[in-house]
C-alpha cells in the first residue's frame, strides 16, 4: 500500500518523519525500556517530554513569560464551557464574534453561564466572509471578546485578530494554530485542539495570560478551573501522554523546517495553487469571499450536486481522502494543513483539471 493524499479536516495529516519516529520508538522509548504508551505520567521520562514540548511551543510562538502553557483534554468543545465558567461573571456580559458553526457552539455554552453580546455575525451571508472592522459592535463592559480564527466548515479565516481595545481577547485557534506566526501577547487566552497542525487528537493546547486568573471565581468544579491545571502544570489528572509526546515530535519537526514563518509561506503557496485552479475556467466556484478565504480549508462547489457526487467518488478512487464538505453544507473541502505536501495539492489540481475537461 502507499499513502493516500490526505485532505481530512481533522484528525488530519501528520508529517511522515514524525510518523516514522513514532513507529521507531513505539515499542521501546529510548531511555525508558518500555513504550510511551506504558510510561507513568509521574515519571521523569514524561516530565522531560512535557517540559520539552512546552519549551518548543514557547520558542515557535515566542510565548511571553506572562502566559502559561497548558495541555488539557476535552477538545475545543470543553473550552467553550471553561472560558465562560472562569471568566464570564454571572451578572456580566461577554462579546462573541460569530463566523461559523463552532462559534455558534461557543455562544451556546457561554449563555449557560452569563449574558452574551453578539458583537458581529455573518450568518445572513452564509458565513462566507469575515466581518469588517466597522461591523463590530463591542460592549464596553464585556468581560472578554471571543472569536474563532479559522472556520473549517465554511472556509474563512481572519487575516489578523480583530481590534478590541483593552478587552481581554480569547481565540479558538483550533484549525489554524501553528500555521503562521502569532503575537500571543495580544491575547488573554488561546485554545486549540491539536488534531489539525499540532498532533493527534486527544490533547488541547491552552495559552493563558497568568494575571487573568485573578478573575476566576471560587467554587468551580476542580477540573473546570484553570487554576487547577496551572498549579499542577497540566498534571492534576492523568494527561494524554501519547498525544503530548506526538505533539512534541511535531513541534521538533516544525522547528527543523524553519519555524512558523516557513510554515506560513508553504501554506500560502499551497492555497494559492488550489484557489487559482478553482478560479480559472468557471467550472469550480469557491464558497468564501476572496478577502476572507482560508489558507487551511478550501471550500468549493461544482456546477450541480450530481457532479459533486461524481467528483467525490472519482477522487476517492484516485487516492484522495477527506474531500467531502462538512455534512451540514456539502460541497467539496480540501484541508491544507502544515503536513500536507505540495505534491498532494498538485495532484488534486491535475485531477480537477482533468475532471473539468471531461465534465465541463
Amino acid at each position: 500500500m502507499k499513502r493516500c493524499h490526505n485532505f481530512n479536516a481533522g484528525p488530519a495529516v501528520l508529517p511522515v518523519p514524525v510518523l516514522e519516529r513514532i513507529r521507531e520508538e513505539l515499542l521501546i522509548l529510548p531511555g525508558a525500556g518500555m513504550s510511551v504508551l506504558e510510561i507513568s505520567h509521574r515519571s521523569k521520562t514524561f516530565e522531560a517530554i512535557l517540559a520539552e514540548a512546552e519549551a518548543r511551543l514557547r520558542r515557535l510562538l515566542s510565548v511571553p513569560d506572562t502566559h502559561r502553557v497548558l495541555f488539557l483534554q476535552g477538545g475545543a468543545s470543553l473550552q467553550f464551557s471553561m472560558v465562560a465558567l472562569n471568566f464570564l461573571p454571572r451578572d456580566g456580559v461577554a462579546d462573541y464574534i460569530v463566523t461559523g458553526s463552532w462559534a455558534e457552539k461557543a455562544v451556546e455554552e457561554a449563555r449557560k453561564v452569563g449574558r452574551v453580546n453578539i458583537a458581529a455575525t455573518t450568518k445572513d451571508d452564509g458565513y462566507a466572509r469575515i466581518p469588517k472592522p466597522a461591523e463590530l459592535r463591542l460592549n464596553p463592559e464585556a468581560a472578554y471578546v471571543h472569536f474563532t480564527s479559522n472556520n473549517t466548515i465554511f472556509g474563512t479565516q481572519w487575516a489578523t485578530e480583530p481590534e478590541v481595545g483593552a478587552a481581554p481577547l480569547v481565540c479558538d485557534a483550533s484549525s489554524d494554530f501553528l500555521s503562521r506566526p502569532l503575537d500571543v501577547g495580544k491575547y488573554a487566552l488561546i485554545y486549540a485542539g491539536a488534531q489539525k497542525n499540532a498532533g493527534p487528537a486527544g490533547v488541547t493546547i491552552v495559552l493563558l495570560r497568568e494575571d487573568w486568573l485573578a478573575c476566576v471565581p471560587d467554587g468551580l468544579p476542580t477540573m473546570l478551573d484553570y487554576r487547577t491545571h496551572v498549579k499542577n502544570r497540566s498534571l492534576y489528572n492523568t494527561p494524554p501522554v501519547f498525544a503530548i509526546y506526538a505533539v512534541g515530535l511535531v513541534l521538533e519537526h516544525l522547528e527543523a523546517q524553519g519555524g512558523l514563518a516557513a510554515a506560513a509561506a508553504a501554506n500560502a503557496e499551497k492555497a494559492g495553487k488550489l484557489y487559482a485552479a478553482i478560479d480559472s475556467g468557471g467550472f469550480y466556484r469557491g464558497t468564501a469571499e476572496r478577502g476572507s478565504r482560508s489558507l487551511m480549508n478550501v471550500c468549493f462547489r461544482l456546477p450541480n450536486p450530481g457532479l459533486e457526487t461524481v467528483f467525490l467518488r472519482e477522487a476517492a478512487a484516485a487516492g484522495f481522502e477527506g474531500l467531502p464538505g462538512h455534512r451540514s453544507v456539502g460541497g467539496v473541502r480540501a484541508s491544507l494543513y502544515n503536513a500536507l505536501p505540495m505534491e498532494s495539492v498538485a495532484a488534486l489540481v491535475d485531477f480537477m483539471r482533468d475532471f473539468a475537461r471531461c465534465h465541463g
